[in-house]
């Protein structure tokens, strides 16, 4: 039998309800779903793994499948295994790329796979296999470009030890500090994306082993992509021989690396949007985070505070010598354009020149409304008590601040700035170009 005869599969099973079928662009025999185990020295888990994600897309995959076992320079007996699963199983091939990495073998294999949807997940299917049909489904009718499994998100069902736990919570806490990413897992081994989305991203894709995840990911959300996330079922495999020191340190290394070239605008962010035909949400493409609600709440608090601590500070000073309103006033003003310049680029992802001057105009609307409410709290006050002194003054304006910051955050998030439009969906699959120079699979030779 030869390797590129794909079976369809069962056509009543749960893609085949979402109407996949009608948006797939792909020709006979070509595979729809190509899933990539990677090895390095796994002679005794291949075996099983690959038996057993055989039978189960032999029996629930409405569609044509592959799996391509990349083997990663292995030096024991993985590939005499994986030559004999190739010749044992229909649709399963084998790729032997002569150097480790992970991230190296995933894009010499989905360069060169004809299949529409590549995934990929580890060897030791920590994963339940349960997920993987909800996993491609969103890429197939074509709602996502990007779909990964997550251990972190509200309902995984998760079995590992505290320390991989801790390391897993902290790396993707310092992604979002540092790279205000909106996805909660980067590095769970269990994966898809659509091959004309691989086709643009993979070759801006530096690092060849653990970060590559994260890379990929990282820019498919600056690209405006949608990044469909399914909680997984996980058991930690407790033989893995992955060394989580050196991989914290060189994944550190790489969010370092691409903050560096985020920053200085070495990433060509604006043309991806373009290139893979996503609106961008802002005219100028400028907005690098879309950040979530919850960001916005967190990031204009501590700003907020940081600006009434500041507006306070001043107003003491002032008010030694300048009556209270304009003491008030002044301050006001001072902190304003700070106030509105960092919730620009921090609350709500705004950076360039175009519309800051609107920005600003319309931060000293909300300003005037700033001062209409304390400056009236202090008027208030003043009529009920004359002789109020600092420490009645200075509650006041609290309590007015707050009340003006409740009301400048819903002014700055849907009047000033506003809120990015979603991407729209991604167009049906058409077959994947091929790109000059990528290696080709080597496929393991069938007996006819």
């Amino acid at each position: 039998m030869r390797s590129d005869i794909f079976s369809s599969g069962d056509p009543t099973s749960v893609l085949a309800r979402v109407g996949a079928a009608a948006t797939l662009a792909h020709e006979p025999h070509r595979p729809v779903l190509d899933v990539v185990v990677p090895v390095y020295n796994e002679e005794i888990d291949l075996g099983p793994c690959v038996h057993r994600l055989h039978a189960y897309l032999t029996a629930t995959f409405p569609y044509a499948f592959r799996i391509t076992i990349a083997d990663n320079a292995s030096t024991d007996a993985t590939p005499y295994v994986a030559e004999q699963l190739a010749l044992a199983l229909p649709y399963v091939v084998v790729v032997r790329i002569p150097a480790k990495g992970r991230g190296r073998a995933l894009r010499t294999v989905w360069f060169g796979s004809p299949a529409s949807v590549l995934a990929y997940m580890d060897v030791d299917l920590s994963t339940d296999l349960a997920a993987l049909l909800p996993l491609v489904a969103p890429l197939i009718s074509g709602h996502s470009d990007i779909a990964i499994g997550t251990r972190l998100a509200r309902g995984s069902r998760v079995v590992r030890g505290p320390k991989r736990e801790i390391i897993s919570r902290c790396y993707n806490l310092v992604l979002r500090s540092t790279l205000a990413v909106r996805f909660s897992d980067a590095q769970c081994g269990f994966k898809a994306i659509r091959s004309d989305v691989a086709a643009r991203l993979l070759p801006l894709v530096e690092d060849g082993g653990w970060f590559f995840d994260t890379e990929l990911l990282v820019l498919a959300q600056r690209a405006g992509l949608r990044i469909h996330e399914v909680p997984v079922d996980w058991v930690d495999d407790a033989d893995s021989r992955v060394d989580v020191l050196a991989t914290a340190i060189a994944d550190l290394k790489g969010v370092w690396r691409m903050g560096r070239s985020l920053a200085a605008g070495r990433l060509p962010v604006r043309e991806l949007r373009v290139d893979l035909g996503r609106p961008s949400p802002r005219r100028d493409g400028t907005r690098v985070a879309g950040h979530r609600l919850s960001h916005q709440v967190t990031s204009f608090a501590a700003i907020g505070v940081a600006s009434t601590v500041a507006h306070l500070a001043l107003f003491l000073l002032l008010r030694a010598v300048a009556p209270t309103q304009v003491a008030n006033i002044v301050a006001l003003l001072v902190t304003v354009v700070a106030n509105t310049a960092a919730k620009r680029r921090l609350t709500f992802g705004v950076r360039g020149a175009v519309d800051a001057g609107r920005h600003h105009v319309q931060g000293l609307v909300l300003f005037a409304v700033g001062v209409g409410v304390s400056s009236g709290g202090l008027a208030l006050l003043h009529a009920l008590d004359p002789a109020a002194g600092r420490i009645t003054e200075l509650t006041v304006l609290l309590a007015a601040n707050v009340i003006a910051t409740v009301v400048r955050f819903i002014a700055l998030r849907f009047w000033v700035f506003g809120e990015p439009e979603p991407a729209g969906p991604p167009e049906p699959m058409a077959a994947p170009q091929a790109v000059p120079g990528a290696p080709a699979p080597a496929t393991a030779p069938r007996p006819n």
